[in-house]
């Protein structure tokens, strides 16, 4: 994993978000998963040079992450996400963007296609969790298990490496042998910010309000493509195919030997695929 590019800052809606941008070509936004400690380059730092072979790659720290501002949100959380990340595209002149999203990210990009269709050419969503049911057995820990591993974790004795090494390991990588340790540190130092860890510890829902985006999902015009580990600690497959019926233009690849980061345990054959659900779109003007 090489380090970190240079690191930009913009406004989206009073939020002060850090970026890093990356190549040229089509606008591509990377929004990350909601883990302890995650970024837009942790998440995504082993795939983002091959997308910016040919493609602007704006790898976006969420609101609450990374070097992006902590303050607390109130609200529906998806709407407050959803709309921020619009006013940082505005800000950084982003008509319309192409979105590739992990996990709580996916969440975010579901949202934003539903409530500002105009802003999205097309999804790619990995582990997200939209909707609190699944087609065929309950989801794990009732759906909390995000949650209750992110307590874990600052719980106790707070965070440690050791600890974070087993949160990866068991919820986010298939094989945990083969995590980078320059991984292992990015994720540890940044779960150990200030401003994330007084996040963590308030009893006040300083992140929004839970929303079910059940009837967003409907409404969601742009091609989506749910790309899934087999083995995703979160949610199986079933989940994920459920999600690409309930939208208009649903896809659904599942790829073997990944947990719910497989765009950083499998990054070649994660860009194969994403690739060439892009290159597989009918470009605007043109007749199907």
């Amino acid at each position: 994993m090489t380090p970190p590019p240079e690191s930009h800052y913009a406004d989206g809606g009073g939020v002060t978000y850090h970026y890093h941008d990356l190549g040229s070509g089509p606008d591509t936004v990377f929004l990350h998963g909601g883990g302890p400690g995650c970024t837009g380059w942790s998440d995504f730092g082993p795939v983002a040079p091959l997308f910016a072979e040919d493609r602007r790659c704006l790898l976006v720290d969420i609101h609450q992450y990374g070097r992006s501002a902590k303050t607390p949100i109130t609200g529906p959380m998806w709407d407050h996400h959803a709309a921020k990340t619009v006013a940082l595209l505005d800000t950084l002149g982003v008509e319309r963007a192409d979105f590739v999203c992990n996990s709580w990210g996916g969440t975010i990009a579901l949202n934003l296609a539903a409530k500002y269709p105009d802003r999205v050419r097309s999804l790619v969503v990995t582990g997200s969790m939209p909707v609190f049911y699944g087609p065929l057995a309950p989801l794990p820990e009732g759906g909390r298990r995000g949650r209750n591993a992110r307590d874990a974790y600052y719980g106790g004795e707070g965070p440690t490496r050791e600890k974070m090494r087993r949160l990866i390991t068991s919820l986010e990588w298939y094989d945990g042998d083969r995590l980078p340790e320059e991984t292992l540190d990015l994720r540890y130092e940044q779960s150990l910010d200030p401003g994330e860890r007084e996040l963590a510890a308030m009893s006040d829902s300083p992140r929004g309000e839970w929303q079910d985006l059940t009837d967003e999902l409907g409404r969601i015009q742009a091609p989506v493509l749910f790309i899934w580990g087999m083995q995703d600690a979160f949610l199986t497959p079933d989940y994920p195919l459920m999600l690409a019926r309930m939208v208009p233009n649903g896809n659904l690849h599942v790829m073997d030997h990944v947990s719910h980061h497989l765009q950083e345990e499998r990054p070649h054959a994660y860009h194969a695929v994403v690739d060439g659900f892009f290159r597989s779109l009918v470009p605007e003007g043109v007749p199907a």
